[in-house]
């Protein structure tokens, strides 16, 4: 099961995340939220992360403790 964070407008957004290259060829895992279950969705927040959401959008955010 999929983690969900449901904002103050009432929309759902799901948490994912993917491993990236960088150009320096580093790998590098990021998290993001989208509304729908893509792969790579988690089923609960990374260890030190803690949901936020912004003001202005209503986008839930991850943020370290």
């Amino acid at each position: 099961m999929a983690y969900v964070f449901k904002n103050s407008r009432g929309v759902n957004y799901i948490l994912h995340s993917k491993e990236v290259l960088l150009k320096g060829g580093r790998k590098q895992m990021i998290y993001f939220f989208a509304r729908d279950e893509r792969p790579g969705a988690l089923d609960a927040v990374p260890a030190g992360y803690i949901v936020q959401e912004t003001t202005k959008t209503g986008m839930p955010i991850l943020k370290k403790k």
